[in-house]
């Protein structure tokens, strides 16, 4: 504006374009508007697969840190076993070393008790007492073909000897070869 000036009217003429500028202008306007949807939805795409691929690293890393956190777990869990194996190995040691301890001790103290007490007197009268106790006392020739028990045909009340042949090759009965063997015959008492 200018001083002094003023508009008192405008005018304003649409121009008549002719029909094919006025087509093609609108086609290249609708090319213009189909270029830039592509070129947007371009966009939305390469932003969707940089979120796709931000998301799998996010859970490749997430993975990757479960998986060192689950085996660290293991390897723990493993130190722990292995310490409790140890302290069990040694308590079974130390009770066997114990046990065996107790049983050489044992063992020591019984060997020093026999020694005072197995002298040269007291297994002979362990002998005697032995040879006591013996009811059935063999000698003579014979002793490898016949050997004598206490008779149980109550004819001599159970005292006196009986014999009973064992390789009697003559088929004498016991009695008999008692009494032919002479110099043969026992003494129970």
């Amino acid at each position: 504006f200018a001083p002094g000036l003023s508009v008192q009217a405008v005018r304003v003429t649409k121009p008549k374009i002719p029909e094919t500028i006025r087509r093609n202008y609108e086609l290249m306007e609708g090319e213009k508007t189909k270029l830039m949807i592509s070129v947007q939805r371009q966009k939305v795409v390469e932003k969707d697969a940089e979120t796709e691929r931000k998301k799998a690293i996010i859970e490749a890393e997430k993975n990757q840190q479960v998986a060192k956190i689950t085996f660290d777990q293991k390897i723990m869990e493993k130190e722990s076993l292995k310490k409790m194996s140890i302290i069990e190995d040694d308590m079974f040691f130390n009770r066997e070393k114990m046990r065996a301890d107790a049983e050489y001790y044992t063992k020591e103290k019984l060997a020093e008790g026999n020694h005072l007490l197995l002298t040269k007197e007291y297994l002979q009268l362990k002998k005697y007492e032995s040879v006591s106790q013996n009811t059935k006392i063999y000698f003579g020739t014979d002793i490898p073909q016949m050997f004598y028990e206490r008779a149980s045909d109550g004819l001599d009340g159970g005292f006196g000897p009986r014999v009973v042949a064992a390789n009697n090759k003559a088929g004498l009965d016991a009695d008999k070869a008692a009494k032919q063997s002479g110099g043969s015959g026992s003494r129970e008492k």
